[in-house]
């Protein structure tokens, strides 16, 4: 298989087998990258992977299992022996929002009253899982001659906006999802400046307030739209910059 893809982009992309990454899967397949399509579940990823079609490639990949990690990180060096791309996207928002509306489970999610069992798991896959996958990817994206990372976060993790009483989602700032976006961004920073004298790059996007499951569907914009940020970044050439924070088309998010 290494021969096979020799000339083609190694692209890894977590929490892809729905939603957002699931989209970006698709965009990146179809610009002729070689996807790995991470997935919990790899039956549903299988799934994914079928609907996409060719140089799409279902990998069992829990982010918040070093096993898994591990046994995926292996798999790509057997298989291609180095990965071009990376495109940290696997997220979970919640573990006990069920039927309530945003707003509602908002009211059940302030610094006073949130889980910390729920706190746990949501920073497990949204900040730890995306540093355990780093630090197992990291040594294949050495092996390339010019390797990216793209961090998928948001822009209700950056203290500057939530900082300003004026920001309309200031309301909704809590322990739980937001602030591990923020501490994803202050993971990422560290990152950017451990490669910053590498051959690898490394981008924060925000794909905005997108439908999906992740908050009930409630967004207000489609997987498209808020699947092109992380693919216009993901396809950066090696010129391209490295340690940008930004949404929809190239606007600079601040930290």
């Amino acid at each position: 298989m290494k021969n096979e893809t020799k000339n083609k982009r190694i692209t890894l992309v977590t929490g892809a087998n729905q939603g957002v990454g699931l989209q970006v899967a698709r965009e990146l397949a179809k610009e002729g990258n070689t996807v790995l399509l991470g997935a919990r579940d790899l039956a549903k990823g299988e799934a994914a992977a079928k609907e996409i079609g060719a140089d799409v490639m279902a990998i069992q990949l829990d982010v918040t299992d070093q096993a898994s990690v591990a046994a995926a990180a292996a798999f790509v060096e057997k298989q291609f022996g180095h990965l071009d791309l990376l495109v940290n996207n696997a997220a979970i928002s919640n573990t006990r929002k069920g039927d309530l509306s945003l707003q509602e489970y908002a009211k059940i999610s302030q610094a006073s009253n949130i889980s910390l069992e729920e706190v746990r798991s949501i920073w497990e896959t949204n900040v730890f899982g995306v540093l355990a996958v780093y630090q197992a990817m990291l040594p294949l994206l050495r092996k390339a001659e010019h390797a990216r990372i793209v961090n998928v976060s948001s822009g209700v993790g950056s203290l500057t906006l939530n900082a300003d009483p004026s920001f309309p989602y200031r309301g909704v700032f809590s322990p739980g999802y937001a602030a591990s976006k923020t501490a994803l961004n202050a993971i990422t920073l560290a990152m950017m400046i451990e490669l910053e004298n590498s051959n690898i790059k490394v981008n924060l996007v925000s794909p905005g307030f997108t439908s999906t499951a992740l908050n009930g569907f409630e967004g207000t914009e489609s997987l498209e739209e808020g699947s092109r940020e992380v693919v216009r970044v993901a396809l950066f050439g090696p010129e391209e910059p490295s340690g940008t924070f930004t949404r929809w088309e190239n606007e600079q998010i601040p930290w």
